[in-house]
């Protein structure tokens, strides 16, 4: 006859045995981590950067994020030759130099790189002042010998679905049962591949590695894409890179006759941990006449509806998703180019007054998504910040503050914008950056999102059994649980 739980729980046979650790042990398989992300958006009007332009303020890197999105428009002027003939990516490769001169500072105040080797090696010369370091780090420099800011690809995983990631326990386990692979068991079995033509220039296998002390940096390069003028690119602290999966490219040209990528966007999608995330960079269709808002709204509902990511793994259920709006948390940056419905005089009386709610009631991209027409399910933070475009070059004041043409006159407008969709995730600040660069302004946000971790203490025979008897029946057992999750 079958006993109470009453009885069974004081019954001396199991006498021993700690039910409260059993019960510890059937915790859930899955607990909820917040990550920092901070994302940045810049039209830099086809302007190649100067080795002393400091990224810090645009990175906001004093905050110490997890994750940083950085996306650029116009890194090259929109001329026929980079449109039609070839990009010019030298412009991409100085960005990446000087993001990462910005996120690994102390590393770089004291490493001089060399770009001028076929072979891609690095100087080291502490002697050197800062104008000769900067002066070797963009003389020439090519995407190729900047690939080596990338994470090691090894640690990085085509699939981190919890199917698989059982599948490399059970590697594991049987790997540390046989002698002849114990001296191995600590190496990852799961090796990142190049999988899509569309993200073809993230992975360069030829390229030799930093020597080993170099290659310890605070954040590495995941993944990048340069579309004619458009470039985003995603760098992650060093610790998480094993945990990033899933990492997929693609890109939509909305630009001329609908299809050419001087607009348009790029895409990353990745996962962290088991959330899913979709990063978009776009520029959307310029002009301030009436209606071009709706060509604004129409790129939007064309890139939704093209990207389309790789299948990568064969899980179901996978967090890989295809489509953007599929992700768990989803980022959208960039030059979205929505104006002011305001005459130029109406727009410059609330400037000067600084009455930008007022302002941002005639704001396009806030009208159309009010009616539902564009962004549907997106969020913005509120903007307490003046508008970032046009200004005059190297100036703090509008375009057209000083000329009599009407021509040359732009209405000042919030065209960065930074939005969000997804729940799990808070914008903890939005502002603009005040660098003269460029005729429009750096916009930066920071995000605190929420991540799904797959809980690995969730083990039942991990601890909890002191009763003599039933030590011996279940020893193999523990032994090899145990050695499952020493590593």
């Amino acid at each position: 006859m079958r006993k109470s739980y009453t009885e069974r729980r004081n019954s001396t046979g199991i006498e021993g045995i700690n039910l409260s650790n059993i019960d510890h042990s059937m915790a859930p398989e899955t607990e909820i981590k917040e990550f920092r992300i901070s994302v940045a958006t810049w039209n830099v009007g086809g302007k190649a950067p100067n080795p002393d332009l400091n990224l810090e303020d645009f990175l906001q890197v004093e905050g110490c994020a997890d994750i940083y999105v950085c996306g650029f428009q116009e890194i090259v002027p929109l001329n026929a030759g980079n449109v039609l003939v070839i990009e010019d990516n030298e412009p991409a490769a100085r960005w990446l130099a000087l993001i990462s001169q910005a996120l690994n500072k102390p590393l770089h105040d004291s490493t001089n790189y060399s770009s001028d080797s076929s072979h891609g090696s690095r100087g080291l010369n502490s002697n050197d002042n800062k104008d000769s370091k900067s002066h070797n780090l963009f003389h020439k420099p090519s995407l190729k010998v900047l690939e080596n800011y990338r994470a090691d690809s090894s640690l990085l995983k085509i699939c981190n679905c919890q199917e698989e990631s059982q599948t490399r326990d059970r590697q594991r386990e049987r790997k540390l049962s046989d002698p002849i692979h114990k001296l191995d068991s600590a190496k990852e079995t799961h090796r990142f591949r190049p999988y899509s033509s569309a993200d073809s220039m993230l992975y360069m296998p030829d390229i030799p590695s930093f020597p080993s002390s170099l290659t310890d940096r605070t954040y590495n390069l995941i993944a990048r894409k340069q579309m004619v003028g458009i470039f985003l690119s995603v760098w992650v602290r060093k610790e998480l890179v094993p945990h990033i999966g899933h990492l997929r490219v693609d890109s939509v040209g909305r630009g001329i006759m609908g299809l050419l990528g001087n607009k348009g966007c790029i895409s990353i999608s990745m996962s962290l941990h088991q959330t899913s995330f979709c990063f978009v960079c776009s520029h959307l269709a310029s002009g301030e006449k009436e209606g071009d808002e709706l060509k604004r709204n129409a790129d939007v509902a064309e890139i939704l509806k093209s990207t389309q990511f790789p299948k990568i793994c064969k899980h179901r259920p996978c967090r890989a998703t295809e489509r953007i709006v599929d992700h768990d948390r989803i980022i959208w940056l960039g030059d979205l180019n929505y104006r002011v419905a305001l005459s130029y005089e109406e727009t410059k009386v609330l400037l000067e007054d600084k009455d930008w709610d007022t302002l941002l009631e005639k704001d396009q991209l806030n009208m159309e998504r009010e009616a539902g027409r564009v962004f549907e399910g997106f969020k913005e933070g509120r903007i307490s910040f003046a508008p970032t475009y046009k200004y005059t070059q190297n100036s703090d004041s509008y375009a057209g503050e000083n000329v009599k043409s009407k021509k040359k006159r732009r209405t000042p407008a919030w065209c960065d914008r930074i939005l969000w969709r997804g729940d799990g995730i808070e914008q903890l600040s939005y502002i603009r950056g005040e660098s003269r660069f460029s005729d429009h302004r750096p916009v930066c946000a920071v995000f605190a999102a929420e991540v799904e971790m797959r809980n690995r203490t969730n083990n039942r025979f991990m601890k909890g059994y002191s009763c003599a008897a039933a030590k011996l029946e279940f020893d193999n057992c523990i032994s090899r649980r145990h050695s499952l999750y020493e590593f």
